[in-house]
């Protein structure tokens, strides 16, 4: 995988830099919008361009589920089916999975488990989820690895990690031995575990590396422990990974967590916020987070984010997109929806600016104390 690593911040860990995919070249740090299903909710895919999206992310639990492998086989991939001509990453669907624990039986040949949707006895293993990957065509593909919560007791999160590695050796060599199907050449990352000890993320950390995956994602995070712990994981894993090869901090998250994350030099992110909380009415602005849900907007004819650039900004007020929102018109998600993605856009692609000017920790600091001060409930 070429990942280049342009700059670096002088006063932290923070990076900007570019890795190409045959369906383009990404400028990092980056955030991912979330498409499980090959449909990032009630947004077009000439919409994700207009609002400068580079990559997009899927999931392989439910994609193998339907419209399963025969159907996306059929349709040469996801990039054809839904009409993406970007960068397109799965994640292995192993926190699916992992979220379905009372449906699900974990052995050393991989995972089975019961489909949410009609009850079917289904199995993962670390080869047939590379497999669905393939069928995909995702330009990045995430192998199989079980995410333990953060509750778990340290034992049984050791013994995880070490059947995660197991895992990661098979899909490697399986990997290894297949080939695309699509003439694209497709990558594969690593996902460290641990939790949030040191000792077993660093076990993990170092077999991974020793794999030399394309790249690698930290995972087992955002699944309960406080924000401080995870910083604190960041901070060690920055200092075992690779420097030349691209970094993925899974599911996070929010704007304070994206940017502390940069700072102890993560690039890709993904999080689910900026859509659920815009079918929600949440909407991210500069100056904080706004519920437009609340009566407060009902006679507002600003604009969302006043000065910011975008097609919702420049041509919609609070006071239309809350009337949407409350008579139900789905017009009403779809702008608050493309707000946060245009947004978190801007969030990524101004860190990566802060960082090439050698200002982004005084950015970083000036942003959030605006953000968080005028961040509504």
């Amino acid at each position: 995988m070429k990942f280049s690593v342009l700059k670096t911040d002088s006063r932290s860990s923070a990076r900007c830099g570019l890795l190409e995919t045959a369906h383009g070249t990404i400028q990092t740090p980056v955030f991912m919008p979330v498409g499980t299903r090959a449909s990032v909710k009630s947004v077009e895919p000439h919409e994700l361009n207009e609002q400068k999206v580079q990559i997009i992310l899927a999931n392989t639990y439910h994609l193998y589920l339907k419209p399963g492998n025969d159907i996306l086989r059929a349709a040469g991939g996801v990039h054809r089916f839904m009409n993406w001509q970007g960068p397109l990453l799965t994640d292995s669907g192993g926190y699916q999975v992992y979220s379905l624990s009372d449906l699900r039986k974990i052995s050393e040949k991989g995972v089975i488990f019961k489909s949410h949707l009609d009850g079917s006895k289904q199995q993962f293993t670390p080869e047939n989820v590379v497999d669905t990957q393939r069928i995909i065509g995702s330009d990045i593909m995430m192998p199989l690895d079980e995410c333990p919560p953060s509750t778990a007791e340290k034992e049984y999160i050791r013994k995880s990690g070490e059947l995660t590695i197991r895992w990661a050796e098979r899909a490697k060599e399986h990997f290894s031995s297949t080939e695309p199907l699509y003439r694209h050449e497709q990558y594969l990352f690593g996902i460290t575990q641990g939790g949030i000890h040191e000792d077993l993320r660093t076990i993990s950390t170092r077999a991974l590396v020793d794999l030399d995956f394309d790249g690698y994602s930290i995972g087992g995070m955002a699944v309960g422990e406080p924000a401080e712990e995870m910083y604190r994981i960041l901070e060690l894993s920055n200092t075992l990974l690779p420097q030349h090869k691209p970094r993925y901090l899974m599911g996070v998250g929010t704007p304070e967590n994206i940017l502390n994350a940069i700072e102890r030099g993560v690039d890709m992110f993904d999080c689910v916020i900026p859509t659920r909380e815009g079918r929600n009415g949440r909407v991210y602005t500069r100056q904080g987070s706004i519920n437009l849900r609340s009566a407060r907007y009902s006679a507002d004819f600003r604009s969302i984010d006043e000065g910011f650039d975008n097609d919702i900004c420049r041509n919609y007020s609070r006071a239309y997109i809350r009337h949407l929102l409350n008579v139900g018109e789905i017009l009403g998600l779809k702008l608050c929806t493309l707000q946060n993605i245009s947004f978190f856009m801007w969030l990524t692609s101004t860190a990566r600016q802060e960082i090439e000017k050698g200002s982004f920790m005084e950015w970083k600091q000036d942003f959030l104390e605006r953000f968080n001060s005028n961040e509504q409930a």
